[in-house]
């Protein structure tokens, strides 16, 4: 496995949409390895391809258990060609994006998704998210839209620079 670059916002790459892919190979599973280990490194919560150079519709996420609820299990996914096809709930929080270092802002999203996805053996794949799970999917399909999360901001004035201590207490998503 190998650490890759992540792209920083004014990159045109992460303004574009990202291609569909056909079927899952070595290669792709190769990418999700090193994908899974930048965005550990990084620290993050998910990773899309456009956001390490490769505009191919791939994302990764890691949400603690602890983050899911009481109980709860590591979530660890790879998803390709992910796409919410249903959604509800509100919730207003506050976002970070590695691409995006040292900002945060305050980001509506749907409370609760489902996402429909292919997995690394080319298998389909339908996940119903709540909380935070479902606001780290909303934001890496986001990405592979080339859509950021300062594009989803609606009070402006919530967006601000920030340091480590203030970083850790946001959501730090892909």
């Amino acid at each position: 496995m190998a650490l890759l670059d992540i792209v920083l916002e004014g990159d045109p790459r992460l303004r574009q949409k990202a291609t569909k892919i056909r079927n899952a190979d070595e290669s792709l599973r190769k990418l999700a390895a090193d994908m899974h280990e930048t965005m550990d490194d990084a620290p993050g919560v998910g990773l899309a391809g456009p956001q390490v150079g490769v505009m191919r519709r791939i994302i990764v996420a890691f949400v603690p258990g602890q983050e899911i609820g009481e109980g709860a299990a590591d979530v660890r996914l790879t998803l390709l060609n992910p796409e919410i096809i249903r959604g509800s709930g509100r919730e207003v929080a506050t976002e970070g994006c590695l691409s995006i270092p040292h900002w945060i802002g305050d980001v509506p999203r749907m409370t609760s998704v489902t996402v429909k996805a292919m997995d690394l053996d080319n298998k389909p794949v339908r996940i119903k998210a709540h909380g935070y799970l479902a606001r780290v999917l909303q934001h890496e399909i986001d990405h592979l839209d080339g859509i950021m999360f300062i594009d989803r901001i609606e009070d402006k004035s919530t967006l601000k620079e920030v340091f480590d201590e203030e970083e850790e207490d946001a959501e730090m998503v892909g």
